[in-house]
Formats: structure tokens, C-alpha cells, sequence
């Protein structure tokens, strides 16, 4: 017992707490530089620098036969990445997707991947890479001293820390990242234009980012899909280092089709085929006809889509579907690298390219100053060659009777060691024909080389000059023109749901019992369908099946929904309460149908009214919309349609045959409401419950009415209504004999 409370003593003991937040941060760290962000240098993240590494190291140059991907992959993981294969190999695949990155640095053979699936690569052991003449950028400068070199996993071999990239990969080929508490969302770009934006931004340092915006006017994805995200929002995202882009598939009309060209990044056409022939399904795109995929190597996109008819808008249903569909992506765009500090920063583009610059401007001098340390060593040298030429014969002679011949070397000829070990290490054939006239020549070129070192290293201005002078090579070199087109186009609008329905007519029934159904055309008698037993006919109203059929209750509230989704009236129909829910003891009075802005008048039966529109009754609520305020214990009056422009009169009735005919201008337009008072009826009457306001009619001048006692009616023209017109309000005048008990009014139709 006391051997394991001594072998506990001996450790440390820290609170779980501390432990816990220190192990949490380490493993946030390790994430955040050495898996999931790119270094601003290369562009790179570590998985990545280890396999170009590893391909360079293997000789898989652009110039190199292929070799196994399985070859590679062994050796990442094997010497500098000791992780899973699946990933490893991954991560190399997308290096190699033309479709992915914008400048590829692995040219594969084989099997990797398409723009349908791009995750539907072979097997390493089936696929075969090298390096793209591209990743040359990356590698070109690697044994110059330009980059620091750190053990590996097992400290046996040593790996670059960064590769000392010509050109910005990190713009030029963008990267994609999540780490602990932050990602990366970089986009590719064109290689002239980011080009163009460090030469600018090397002669003129202050350059804002509007002016670095000239040249890089937005990324340049690996498609020729459109972006069309306008140009302030983009400005916006480079001054920011935050932002979206917007791409949109590229079409073109090919006898009456529609055909697909391009799609955005990263887009599978088989799931936008997919998407699309769900809303087919779904009957929500009944202007489509057929769908089908012609895409081939002349072609690698190129999807057809057949609209049903030559009477269909191609632009609002293109609009629909680049709403609805991948035809129309965003991508998020984050800056957020590893800055030369070594640390995770978001940098807007004036920061990110000044970076890079600062970095590119100190590889520069590494290789420089590499190169002048190997000239300067080469002069010492080729000094002491010249003394050992100019003394081959003393030379000679020590080194055949001297057992130690370096150091008398030295003393004799008052030469360094180096110069020493380079006359030693020199063979006795080559010893014997030195010559003075090719020594003294290579010494004249690598002083002049030196001299223009020197000069170069000493100078700002020299120094910025020969890295344009680099860049300007490389993008002449490797540079193309943008793929991603920049294009203004207006927002994307999915189509209403009535919109996608085919607009036929319809006549909605309601009976008594608060049953619904929908019969084809106004034709209709809606009084002869058959009704379930112990009910019948209450109401009807003609409109089109894109439309919404809206229904009032004893309360004065609207309940809606789309007339396409009633029931056939072959059927009985089914009960609106499964629909809606109504409040106690009320029930469903009468149905309406009609565009949106079409404008009715709603009353009361106490003579209240005032005119709205259509659509201000329409509410996807369950318990409707509070519509009529009903004074007293009133109840709502079938409502009037206004149908035509030029309708200019209210006609209004009691059940005691007083009819009221006045100017609609003095009724009010609202949403909602009581309404202003129709006709008069004398509140004594109204509180017996002895008269009442039995309808309204809305007339055209050259409209008559029917005014209905039971199974009798009156005809009431032009002429004979000037006989019942005055001011709203009023009390109207009473009709003839036989019609002092109206059952109902209505607009006579011949």
C-alpha cells in the first residue's frame, strides 16, 4: 500500500479543471495549424505540402512517368503523415480534380472522380499521378535555403515547414476548412488578375482594396458558370475578408428546349436533374415536360430540359428553377488563413496579398543570399585551384612525399583548408590539366554574379523588380483567361404556388353542413349536385383553380385555402372543420373565389359594410382572420362582387322590402372592420328582430337587378332604380305590393 501511495506521489496533481482546458486548447491548436487551415506562404495545409513534398521527393516531376497513387500515399504516411490512408488519398484526389481545384497540382491517371459524383475516384492501388507542370511554382526554390526544414513525426527525416511558393496559391487555388471555433472558406481566382493585383501593389504599397479591385474583380471558380453577385457586395467581401458569391448555370435556348451548359461549382448535375423531376412529381412543374441528361466528352455538361409548350415563359421558369435548384448556388467566402505570424487571422485582400508579398519578397533574399554563399565558396575555391595551377609541379611533389600534404599545403602556398581539401579532393588527371584562361573565366562570371548579388540585395527597389519580373514570367507561364464570367442579372424568384397550378375555371360549393367540393367550369348548378343526406345547397362562387377559394363564417371570420386542393364535386366533398377550426357554435356561410386584387364589398346584416380586397381575406391560419366586426347579434350578407370597372352603384334591401340605390365612391376601402352604415333600418326594428338588411348587389349602369319574394322576382333597370337612389344612410324607399317580404337580391344575369 505504501509502494502505491509513493507511486502516486511521484506524479503530478493538477485540478481537472486546468487539465481539461489545456488538453482542450493543445488539441484546438493542433487542428486549428496543423490539419484544417492553410499557411499563407504555399497556401497549403500540411496533408497537402507533405504529398507534394513526397511526389517531388519520389521524382514524380511533370516530365515523370506516372506511378502508383497507392506508391505515394505509402510514403506520406509512412515518412511525414502518419494518418489514415482513405483521407491522405483523398485529399490528393482533390488536388488532381480538374473540376476542383482551379489550377491542379497532380496530373491522375485513372479514375478520379467526375463533376456528378466527385467522390467516386478508384482505389489507389487502380490509379496512377505525378505532379502538374503547375506545382513546379511550389517546388522550384525548395534546395536553395529558402524554407526551414523541421523533424518528422519520428525524427529520422526532415520535412519542409512551408514550400516557397512563386505565385499566391493561396488565392489562386482557394481552400476550404473547419477547425476548433473557426473556418475557411477561401475561393479560387485567375492567376493574370491576382498577378496583376501583386504588381500593382508592389509599385504603389498604399494601394487601397477598391484599387487592388481592378485586377481581381471576383474569384474564378473551375466552371464556366456565371457569377452574378453585384459588384458592391464583392468589393465588400475583399475589404472585409467576409462575404458570399453567387453562381448561376449557364443555358442557352436550342429549338423551343432549354439546354444547360455550365453549372455552378461543385454542382452534380444528376442532383439538379434529381431535383428538378421531384417538383415534376410533386406536380409543382407542370410547365416541364421532360427532362434528360445529353452530356459526353464533346459535352461534359449538358441537360435538357423540354418546357411543355411554346406558350411557357422560359425566363420566369429558368428564374423558378435557379430559385428552387442547385442551378443557382452561394458560396460563403471566409479569408481566415495562417499569417506569417504563425497565427489564424481573418485579412481582408489588401492585407492577405501584402502578406504574401513580405513572404515572397523574403524567400527571395533566402535564395539569393543562398546563391551568393555557394558563389563566394566557388571563388575561394577556384583561387586555391589557381595557386595549385600556377605550382603544379610543388604541388605534385607534396603530395607524393608528405604523409599529412593538407597542412603543408597551407603553409606553403598560404591557402584555407577548404582550398586545401578542394586541390586534395581534386583527381590527378583532372589536377594535371587545369587551365588558367577556364579558371580565370569562371572567375570573372561568378564576381560578376556576385557583384549583381550583392547589388540585388542591397536594393529595395531591385528586389521588388525581380520578383515582378518572376511573377510576370510565371503568369505568362502558367496563366489563363477567367472562367467564371462576371455578369449582372436580376434576383432569382421562385414562382407562387398558384402560379405552378394550370389556371383552369372552377366554381367552389359550400352546403349547409359546412361541406366542400370544387366542380370544372362556371357552368355548373351548383343546386342540382347531390348532397349527403339531411343537407344541402348554401353557397357558390366561380374562380380558377390557381386561385384561393376563401369562405366566411356566422363571425365574420375568413378561413382559405387553394381551390386546387378541394375535393372533386363528383365526391360529396369533405367537411371544412377537418380544415379549420371554428369557434363555438359558429358555421361556414358563404364561399368566395377571385384574384387577389379583385375587390368585393362585405356587410352585415344590421346594414353595415365597406369594400375590400380579395386577397385581404386570405390567412393560412387554422382559426381564420377576423374579418367583419358584427354589431349586435348581426350576421355577414353574402358578399358583392365588383365585377367589372365601370360598376358605380351599392343597391341594398331589408327583409321588409326598403331597397336603398347609392354612389360606391362613399363606401370606404379596409383590410378589416365594422364599415360604415349602408342603409337605415330603425334600431326598434332591429332589436324585435323584424327587419333586417337581406343582401347588397353591386351594379353597372347598364345593369338590371332581381329583387326575390320567395319564388317571385322583380326586374329592376336603369330607368326604375333612379326611382330608389339617394344618400347613403338613408332609408330607401319600399317596393310594391307582393315584395314586402325580399328573401334575396342579385345582379340579373341574361
Amino acid at each position: 500500500m505504501n509502494e502505491i501511495t509513493q507511486s502516486f506521489s511521484e506524479h503530478e496533481q493538477i485540478p481537472l479543471r486546468k487539465y481539461a482546458e489545456k488538453a482542450y486548447l493543445d488539441y484546438s491548436m493542433y487542428v486549428v495549424l496543423d490539419r484544417a487551415l492553410p499557411h499563407i506562404g504555399d497556401g497549403l495545409k500540411p496533408v497537402q505540402r507533405r504529398i507534394i513534398y513526397a511526389m517531388s521527393e519520389l521524382g514524380l516531376s511533370a516530365a515523370s512517368k506516372h506511378k502508383k497513387s497507392a506508391r505515394t500515399v505509402g510514403d506520406v504516411l509512412g515518412k511525414f503523415h502518419p494518418h489514415g490512408d482513405s483521407a491522405c488519398y483523398e485529399a490528393m484526389v482533390l488536388m488532381a480534380q480538374p473540376f476542383s481545384y482551379r489550377y491542379p497540382l497532380i496530373d491522375g491517371q485513372g479514375n478520379f472522380g467526375s463533376p456528378d459524383d466527385p467522390k467516386s475516384f478508384a482505389a489507389m492501388r487502380y490509379t496512377e499521378s505525378r505532379m502538374s507542370p503547375y506545382a513546379k511554382t511550389l517546388l522550384a526554390e525548395l534546395g536553395m535555403g529558402t524554407v526551414e526544414w523541421t523533424p518528422n513525426f519520428d525524427g529520422t527525416l526532415k520535412e519542409p515547414s512551408l514550400l516557397p511558393a512563386r505565385l499566391p496559391n493561396i488565392l489562386l487555388n482557394g481552400s476550404t476548412g473547419i477547425a476548433v471555433g473557426m473556418a475557411t472558406d477561401i475561393p479560387p481566382h485567375n492567376l493574370r488578375e491576382v498577378v496583376s493585383a501583386c504588381i500593382r501593389l508592389l509599385d504603389e504599397p498604399k494601394a487601397s482594396v477598391a484599387e487592388l479591385f481592378e485586377h481581381i474583380r471576383a474569384p474564378d471558380f473551375p466552371t464556366d458558370a456565371e457569377i452574378i453577385t453585384p459588384r458592391e457586395d464583392l468589393l465588400k467581401m475583399y475589404e472585409t475578408g467576409h462575404g458570399s458569391v453567387k453562381m448561376r448555370a449557364v443555358w442557352e435556348p436550342e429549338h423551343g428546349d432549354i439546354v444547360i451548359t455550365a453549372l455552378p461549382h461543385q454542382v452534380s448535375p444528376a442532383k439538379v436533374l434529381e431535383q428538378i423531376a421531384q417538383q415534376m412529381r410533386s406536380k409543382k412543374l407542370p410547365m416541364v415536360e421532360d427532362l434528360r441528361d445529353e452530356s459526353d466528352h464533346e459535352n461534359p455538361t449538358r441537360l435538357v430540359i423540354v418546357p411543355r409548350s411554346n406558350r411557357v415563359d422560359i425566363e420566369q421558369l429558368l428564374n423558378h428553377l435557379f430559385a428552387t435548384t442547385d442551378l443557382e448556388r452561394n458560396y460563403r467566402v471566409n479569408l481566415n488563413i495562417i499569417g506569417n505570424s504563425g497565427k489564424p487571422q481573418v485579412l481582408n485582400l489588401r492585407k492577405l496579398l501584402k502578406q504574401w508579398l513580405t513572404f515572397r519578397l523574403k524567400t527571395v533574399r533566402l535564395r539569393l543570399e543562398f546563391r551568393l554563399d555557394q558563389v563566394v565558396d566557388r571563388l575561394h575555391i577556384l583561387e586555391g585551384l589557381l595557386i595549385a595551377f600556377l605550382n603544379i609541379d610543388e604541388v605534385i611533389r607534396i603530395i607524393r612525399t608528405e604523409d599529412e600534404p593538407k597542412p603543408v599545403l597551407m603553409r606553403h602556398f598560404e591557402i584555407t583548408g577548404t582550398q586545401a581539401d578542394a586541390i586534395l579532393d581534386t583527381k590527378l588527371r583532372n589536377l594535371a590539366r587545369l587551365q588558367e584562361m577556364k579558371i580565370r573565366g569562371e572567375q570573372a562570371e561568378l564576381a560578376e554574379e556576385r557583384d549583381g548579388l550583392e547589388i540585388t540585395l542591397g536594393s529595395k527597389q531591385r528586389m521588388k523588380t525581380l520578383v515582378k519580373t518572376e511573377l510576370v514570367a510565371d503568369a505568362e507561364k502558367y496563366g489563363d483567361d477567367r472562367r467564371s464570367q462576371l455578369v449582372e442579372r436580376d434576383a432569382s424568384q421562385a414562382l407562387k404556388e398558384e402560379d405552378l397550378i394550370p389556371s383552369e375555371p372552377c366554381t367552389v360549393v359550400l352546403s349547409k353542413s359546412g361541406w366542400v367540393r370544387a366542380a370544372k367550369g362556371h357552368e355548373i348548378d351548383a343546386s342540382t349536385l347531390n348532397y349527403k343526406s339531411g343537407d344541402e345547397f348554401q353557397h357558390a362562387a366561380r374562380g380558377r383553380s390557381n386561385q384561393q377559394a376563401v369562405f366566411l363564417d356566422s363571425t365574420g371570420r375568413a378561413y382559405a385555402l387553394p381551390a386546387h386542393t378541394l375535393p372533386s364535386a363528383r365526391s360529396l366533398g369533405e367537411p371544412l372543420t377537418s380544415r379549420f377550426t371554428l369557434p363555438q357554435d359558429a358555421g361556414f356561410l358563404y364561399a368566395i373565389a377571385g384574384a387577389t386584387d379583385q375587390k368585393l364589398v362585405l356587410a352585415s346584416s344590421y346594414g353595415y359594410g365597406f369594400v375590400a380586397e380579395t386577397g385581404k381575406l386570405h390567412s393560412r391560419m387554422k382559426a381564420g382572420k377576423a374579418m367583419i366586426s358584427l354589431p349586435g347579434d348581426s350576421t355577414p350578407v353574402a358578399p358583392a362582387i365588383i365585377t367589372s370597372d365601370d360598376a358605380d352603384t351599392v343597391v341594398c334591401v331589408t327583409s321588409d322590402g326598403y331597397l336603398l340605390a347609392f354612389s360606391l365612391a362613399d363606401l370606404p376601402e379596409l383590410s378589416k372592420g365594422k364599415g360604415n352604415k349602408l342603409i337605415n333600418i330603425p334600431p326598434k326594428r332591429l332589436k324585435a328582430g323584424e327587419e333586417h338588411m337581406i343582401g347588397i348587389a353591386i351594379v353597372a349602369p347598364r345593369d338590371e337587378i332581381l329583387v326575390w319574394a320567395g319564388q317571385r322576382y322583380m326586374r329592376i333597370g336603369k330607368k326604375d332604380l333612379e326611382h330608389f337612389r339617394g344618400e347613403r344612410a338613408n332609408r330607401g324607399r319600399k317596393l310594391p305590393r307582393g315584395f314586402q317580404r325580399v328573401t334575396k337580391i342579385e345582379p340579373a344575369i341574361d
